[in-house]
């Protein structure tokens, strides 16, 4: 497990966090951000294409039914953590539910990375499960902020685009197709650029993202110590709820992994941008700060090395 604690990708993330603490003036020019945050979607999908086009489509049929099962659990669970335990108001335990629900493409990656050092298999598919994911949990998020709600001008098509229009679940589906049609007809020519240097990549966006969630760590004081120790304790019980639907479901030791790392995660690009328009009122210093100053951290320098610890000992234990 050291070997992969000290993976480059987690290392170039470290470096970034201690860069933004120190206040260094390391920083990456926005528009190669936004380019490789366009790549990485893109590549993930495309990957998981290539792969979709080898197996018949109904050996998914149960895993994403299980899949979309976590996609509304998880959130619910979160909502009435946040407010029975934290006594938070509904707008707020709604949007940090929706974040909880939703997932993190970068963490997935992460964990695909991890597997692949240790090699160990994974179902391939996983990239359609990550997309299931991503839907009900910001629906939900919704829902459970708008009933018994006063309002009724909910500029609902604003809030369509954004939940399945915006920039991560475009990319993800747009490279799905792709990378199906070219797994099919074997136009497999761009594969180099997608998959042979997608780790590169990866680690390069991953200093970046060091630095980004540094600078949500002046936001602790104020959110508070429950939201802290929430974004701590609720991808662990999200993992086991993930790990869970993989056995129920029958993935693979690599592919149960991979849904616990998923169900683990929270989302700090298509659910914050979905609650700024459709939960206003909601605090986003308590979401994002939580999503991505507190839990993505967790998840990449901790999280997925106990999950997959987690996942092999029930594997062994129950199969």
């Amino acid at each position: 497990m050291l070997q992969n604690l000290l993976d480059p990708v987690i290392l170039l993330f470290v470096l970034g966090l201690i860069a933004g603490l120190l206040k260094t003036e390391l920083k990456l020019p926005e528009a190669i951000y936004d380019a490789l945050s366009i790549y990485l979607l893109l590549a993930i999908g495309f990957k998981g294409g290539i792969e979709l086009s080898k197996i018949h489509i109904t050996d998914i049929l149960l895993p994403v039914a299980g899949t979309l099962v976590l996609g509304i659990v998880i959130p619910l669970i979160a909502f009435l953590i946040l407010r029975k335990l934290g006594k938070l108001n509904v707008p707020n335990s709604a949007a940090i539910a929706a974040h909880y629900g939703s997932v993190s493409a970068v963490t997935f990656a992460v964990a695909i990375d991890f597997l692949i050092n240790s090699g160990v298999k994974y179902d391939e598919y996983m990239t359609v499960l990550l997309v299931m994911l991503e839907i009900p949990a910001i629906s939900i998020g919704i829902m459970l902020a708008r009933y018994n709600s006063k309002e009724s001008d909910m500029d609902f098509k604003t809030i369509f685009r954004e939940v399945f229009l915006g920039k991560s679940i475009y990319l993800l589906i747009g490279g799905l197709i792709i990378g199906y049609f070219a797994g099919i007809y074997n136009k497999l020519e761009v594969s180099k650029l997608f998959i042979d240097l997608f780790k590169g990549f990866l680690a390069f966006f991953l200093l970046e993202m060091g630095i980004i969630a540094s600078k949500r760590f002046k936001d602790f004081r104020r959110t508070g110590v429950f939201i802290i120790s929430f974004a701590v304790v609720m991808p662990v019980i999200s993992a086991m709820l993930g790990i869970f639907a993989g056995l129920v479901t029958g993935l693979s030791l690599g592919g149960t992994f991979i849904l616990a790392c998923l169900a683990a995660s929270a989302s700090y690009i298509a659910a914050p941008t979905a609650m700024r328009i459709a939960v206003p009122e909601a605090n986003p210093t308590l979401y994002i700060t939580a999503s991505l100053g507190i839990t993505f951290p967790f998840n990449i320098i901790f999280g997925i090395q106990l999950y997959y610890i987690i996942t092999e000992f029930i594997f062994k234990t129950f199969k």
